[in-house]
């Protein structure tokens, strides 16, 4: 306005000089100001989208188990080994470790004793109570010892006593210490809130309080397409394998459930117009035709990530990278975009053959029985095969009684090998066992390392050398994997899985998406994604039955009742427990009489072999009501669930009752591999069956001779 006056005035030929010159200070004072506000606006953007860290006043507490079982460790020295982690975006103010344990009614109380170290530094002893029984110990940890990765190690000196009162020196099976589960790590801290960078909402995102707290969520449209279900279904996966919230999961579900509303962080997936208008806001569409975009977004105490684009191939696309937990720690953009030629894939594992015990020498020390323990996983779709054996290096001190110390390996608690250790050997020995044919090891096993460190008699007293005896990271475990053949729950999600990764997996959905048919996703994907250590494999989604040829060509997810789902529909007479003609409920069948009523109100789930391909499986979830259909499937979204199972289908009620059936005659994929595999276990007692049904032949035949002889001569006669 200013402006203006001065050129008028200035065309009016005001010759005013000191009202020309207060004007001119007026107008650059007004453009100073306008420069320097939009200067400043432009300073308050630029801070904005730096990252702020805050941490919040409120005191936050989270309960961490270290889910351990409950173990009995033998011997007067003991050692136990847990594991826990820290969030980065912790300021912790306490740790407090809880555990409950037992020592033996014989245990001398003033003698025993137990310590606490954490990562390698000792902080704690103390001596358990004069009492028998179960004992609770609260113990708070120094926090200058404390990592993000964390190993709690307990030692025990376990002594009994004797009848003159003097220690028993004998190791006897009563010098024992046993440790209860539930132990766990207590923290306390302030929450640092996350900046506006991808990686800061992807670790609060994930992080175990806020999974444990069902405080994060994924959103998807009410009534997603098949890509975006696709596009979740990954997203759901990749979290699933590297969230440690134990038994806790990422919930699927739509804007405005409670599951929504209660979610503090939320990873919100569509396609552009099935957003809400308040996230469409936040993006540019112009951008989204060739390209997707996932951005950050705060409002009113909420965090969201926004997973978007125009085209469905090209959301899968967003979310594959939203699955490579890699990409999305090293994004620090509050912004980043994905097009076709963008590399979403999750690196290779480097696991092979080889699994290295220790990644660094473990070191033990003490007199005695001393012991380290370590875990081996195979993927979940292999199992051990011959020819596996262990290769172990160690080292030792050389002060020892070496007509009594033994270095012994175990699996499972078995013992495969043991060695006498010696002098000469002390500084490079090796030790090699062979795992047993035909052993079963499971997905995952354990390998123990067993010392027997005695010492000669005129050192027993104040030994000035403390034995010891170190494993050398070289030592390995090599193990021969095969393919598991079962289509047993007790192998699930195995078939769903191939080297790792989804199998081509053909998920037939209900047309229409109830509440509870979000859960049911949820519960499916949970294990699976567990499991899958790949983003790279195949799920496509449908919601009407497939093609021949797809139903061929893939493993098949069907869910929902019979009335929403067209394949179960169809399928009815393949299944094990079948619906009856009106489709309102479970007919009786020779595992299970079922009265009408309580057909009408339980879930099932059921591993068939597939009717369209004999080497593929097929999984249904199914009920009458989509509530009963989400009941069933709680049964399989956690290993700790399905592990209950053997056979091949579960029933669920609504007192929550469940059980598990085998229907299956031969377990195996392939029903004709199977029988070449009967075959080829009872060659031996086949070949003997073989030998005796031609020895009765030829006896028979024998006799047949002498009679047939013995009449001709009669008729002579």
């Amino acid at each position: 306005m200013f402006v203006n006056k001065f050129f008028i005035s200035k065309q009016n030929g005001i010759k005013q000089n000191g009202t020309n010159k207060g004007l001119l200070i007026k107008v650059v004072l007004l453009i100073l100001v306008g420069v320097l506000s939009s200067f400043a606006g432009r300073l308050s953007v630029i801070q904005a989208a730096e990252p702020q860290v805050v941490a919040s006043d409120e005191l936050k507490n989270y309960t961490e188990p270290f889910q351990n079982t409950t173990t009995t460790l033998s011997g007067d020295s003991v050692e136990a080994n847990m594991y826990f982690i820290k969030m980065d975006y912790w300021d912790v103010k306490k740790l407090t470790i809880n555990f409950n344990f037992q020592v033996s009614q014989l245990a001398n109380k003033e003698t025993s004793d137990i310590t606490l170290s954490l990562n390698g530094t000792k902080f704690y002893s103390f001596r358990p109570k004069n009492q028998t029984g179960l004992q609770t110990q609260a113990i708070d940890v120094p926090l200058k010892l404390l990592q993000g990765q964390n190993q709690l190690k307990i030692n025990g000196q376990i002594l009994n006593k004797a009848e003159d009162r003097s220690y028993q020196v004998q190791q006897t099976p009563a010098n024992w210490l046993t440790i209860y589960d539930g132990a766990n790590a207590n923290f306390e801290y302030q929450l640092q809130s996350p900046t506006s960078a991808i990686n800061s909402f992807n670790a609060h995102f994930s992080g175990t309080d806020t999974i444990g707290t069902h405080n994060s969520a994924i959103i998807l449209p009410k009534q997603a397409t098949n890509a975006e279900l696709t596009a979740g279904m990954y997203a759901l996966a990749g979290e699933s394998r590297t969230i440690a919230a134990g038994d806790n999961s990422l919930s699927i579900t739509t804007k405005g459930s409670s599951a929504a509303k209660e979610a503090t962080y939320q990873l919100v997936i569509g396609t552009y117009t099935h957003l809400a208008s308040e996230f469409q806001e936040q993006l540019d569409r112009g951008r989204l035709d060739k390209q997707a975009v996932i951005k950050t977004y705060s409002h009113n105490n909420k965090h969201y990530l926004i997973v978007s684009s125009l085209n469905g191939k090209l959301l899968q696309k967003a979310s594959r990278f939203i699955a490579n937990q890699e990409l999305m720690k090293e994004t620090s953009a509050t912004t980043k975009y994905i097009g076709e030629n963008t590399q979403t894939f999750t690196s290779e594992l480097h696991s092979g053959v080889n699994t290295q015990l220790t990644t660094q020498d473990d070191y033990l020390t003490g007199a005695k029985h001393q012991s380290r323990t370590y875990f081996v996983n195979l993927p979940v779709d292999r199992t051990n095969a011959d020819g596996s054996e262990i290769r172990l290096h160690f080292r030792y001190a050389k002060n020892l009684d070496f007509k009594r110390s033994l270095a012994t390996v175990y699996v499972n608690d078995k013992p495969l090998g043991s060695k006498r250790l010696s002098a000469a050997k002390a500084d490079n020995d090796e030790l090699t066992v062979k795992l047993p044919k035909g052993q079963a090891l499971g997905h995952s096993f354990t390998i123990r390392i067993a010392f027997d460190l005695e010492i000669n008699g005129q050192n027993n007293s104040d030994n000035a050398q403390t034995p010891w005896a170190l494993v050398l990271a070289s030592s390995q475990a090599e193990i021969h994997s095969q393919p598991v053949a079962d289509l047993l729950l007790t192998n699930y999600p195995y078939l769903f899985l191939k080297n790792s990764t989804f199998n081509q997996i053909a998920v037939v959905r209900p047309k229409r998406l109830t509440g509870y048919d979000y859960q049911t996703l949820t519960n499916i994907f949970n294990l699976i994604g567990n499991y899958s250590q790949s983003n790279s494999g195949r799920i496509k989604f449908y919601e009407k039955q497939p093609s021949q040829s797809v139903l061929k060509n893939s493993n098949v997810i069907a869910f929902g009742t019979p009335r929403q789902n067209e394949l179960i529909k169809n399928l009815n007479s393949k299944l094990y427990f079948q619906f009856d003609k009106q489709k309102q409920g479970f007919l009786s069948n020779e595992k299970l009489s079922i009265e009408k009523n309580y057909g009408q109100n339980i879930g099932t789930v059921q591993l068939l072999r597939s009717p369209y391909n004999q080497k593929a499986g097929l999984l249904v979830v199914t009920a009458a009501k989509s509530k009963d259909v989400y009941l069933a499937s709680t049964q399989i979204n956690n290993q700790r669930n399905i592990a209950q199972y053997q056979g091949d289908a579960i029933v669920v009620d609504h007192d929550n009752n469940h059980y598990g059936y085998r229907f299956k005659k031969h377990k195996s994929l392939d029903e004709k591999n199977s029988f070449k595999i009967t075959v080829k276990k009872n060659s031996q007692l086949l070949l003997y069956l073989g030998i005796a049904l031609l020895v009765g032949i030829v006896v028979l035949g024998t006799m047949l001779l002498v009679l047939r002889k013995n009449r001709s001569m009669e008729r002579k006669r």
